[in-house]
């Protein structure tokens, strides 16, 4: 029989309940669960707050957040599934960043955190009371921690500065002068005297 020690069950209860409730997270973007908006709310979402395609970039969180808060959880393919979470915070926080730091605020103190223990996660692997250990770490080598951590850092750097792109595109055809209307061809007039 195998004893588990402190570590693993200090890492299968970090796993459970982050994963958890970026499950959750994700099927409200997903699916509409849990009171959410599902792909098609979600998609007009982002569009508002620059992420665009709307679709595509919901499609990206939903599933980052709900494929990796699952993946995390079960323990599986630990580098992927903490950087899944990684990447998808970083573009959450870019969101809320102008808001500050602390989430009473709006600001990106959760997303942050998440990012941090998606992260932490990776590089410190999901013990043993995990799918990845009752499979022999095959998807859970030390190789692939810096990679998947530099390909989500890579999309999420993509992903930030297209919404900048695209956010600064929308303030400069707010503030640009609206185009001079036609002007109405001018009436002549004869004067008979």
């Amino acid at each position: 029989m195998t004893c588990f020690d402190r570590r693993d069950l200090g890492l299968l209860s970090l796993r459970l309940g982050t994963g958890g409730v970026l499950f959750a997270h994700g099927a409200q973007k997903l699916f509409g669960w849990f009171s959410g908006h599902g792909l098609e709310g979600t998609a007009q979402f982002m569009e508002s707050l620059g992420y665009k395609p709307g679709k595509a970039s919901a499609l990206a969180s939903g599933l980052a957040e709900a494929g990796g808060g699952a993946l995390l959880a079960l323990g599986f393919a630990t580098p992927a599934a903490g950087a899944a979470v990684v990447g998808g915070m970083a573009g959450a926080a870019a969101v809320h960043a102008p808001n500050g730091f602390f989430n009473t605020s709006g600001g990106y103190e959760l997303p942050a955190l998440y990012g941090l223990v998606g992260a932490s996660l990776a590089v410190a692997g999901p013990g043993r009371i995990s799918l990845d250990h009752a499979c022999g770490h095959h998807l859970n080598r030390g190789w692939m921690v810096p990679a998947a951590l530099a390909a989500a850092a890579a999309g999420a750097t993509a992903a930030v500065k297209s919404r900048s792109g695209q956010l600064r595109a929308s303030e400069n055809a707010e503030e640009a002068p609206d185009a001079p209307d036609a002007q109405e061809p001018m009436q002549e007039t004869s004067s008979d005297e």
